[in-house]
């Protein structure tokens, strides 16, 4: 898969997954981290952060 916005090629499964996580469960197309803090206005250290805090607590199914 490749950023919709940027075209940043081959996200990797955290980008997917947060990305479904945050924007829409069942999508087709996806942001990168980057284009992602920019589309929610934040740095992309908070979107690390989200995806770190759902990966180390076990309990969303998309990122095992």
């Amino acid at each position: 898969m490749d950023c919709k916005n940027c075209g940043k090629k081959d996200l990797s499964g955290d980008e997917l997954a947060i990305y479904r996580k945050l924007v829409n469960r069942g999508a087709k197309e996806f942001l990168c981290i980057d284009c992602l803090a920019e589309y929610f206005k934040c740095d992309r250290s908070e979107i690390e952060d989200r995806i770190r805090y759902y990966r180390e607590s076990g309990h969303c199914t998309l990122f095992v």
